[in-house]
């Protein structure tokens, strides 16, 4: 990783919106796993949590949670990333409120953030990736005012999933 995004990874940025911080403790870390499991189902075990998000702090990784009454309503895991594409860009990995947090505007909030994050590294771009299936997050994010730009194709390489 660059010099330039290892200090944009260490930076303490302005989040003015007061229920929104980042996860930067073990234990606030710890507080997103029930949430972060909701869209990551896999994720057998907070431990298991913790080394993942661990090894992606290497590249910038770092979780921005909603908090309300002391708890994790909704997060957004993003990192900084350069490619020949983009540039330099902002890019969220996750984003997902507590099931019975939907509708709140969580999300939104949470992106807002990440635009002011991004606009303060002076970064070129905001990117995200979702399901094909996925209509109703779609729809938020077109209300959100992200556009298609691009169709992601994989394959998965032996065992892995």
């Amino acid at each position: 990783m660059s010099n330039r995004l290892l200090e944009l990874t260490g930076k303490q940025w302005r989040i003015a919106d007061a229920a929104l911080r980042h996860a930067d403790r073990d234990a606030d870390k710890r507080a997103c796993y029930a949430v972060m499991q909701e869209l990551r189902p896999h994720l057998a075990s907070e431990d298991e949590f913790m080394q993942r998000i661990a090894r992606a702090a290497d590249e910038s990784y770092r979780i921005l949670a909603a908090w309300d009454e002391g708890r994790v309503v909704a997060l957004a895991g993003y990192r900084f990333q350069e490619n020949l594409v983009y540039g330099k860009f902002l890019y969220v990995d996750d984003l997902v409120s507590a099931e019975g947090q939907r509708g709140k505007r969580w999300g939104e909030r949470l992106l807002k953030a990440l635009e002011a994050v991004a606009q303060e590294a002076g970064v070129a771009r905001l990117v995200l990736d979702t399901g094909m299936a996925n209509a109703m997050a779609q729809r938020f994010y077109f209300r959100q005012g992200l556009l298609t730009g691009a169709l992601r194709f994989g394959k998965a390489i032996g065992g892995a999933a």
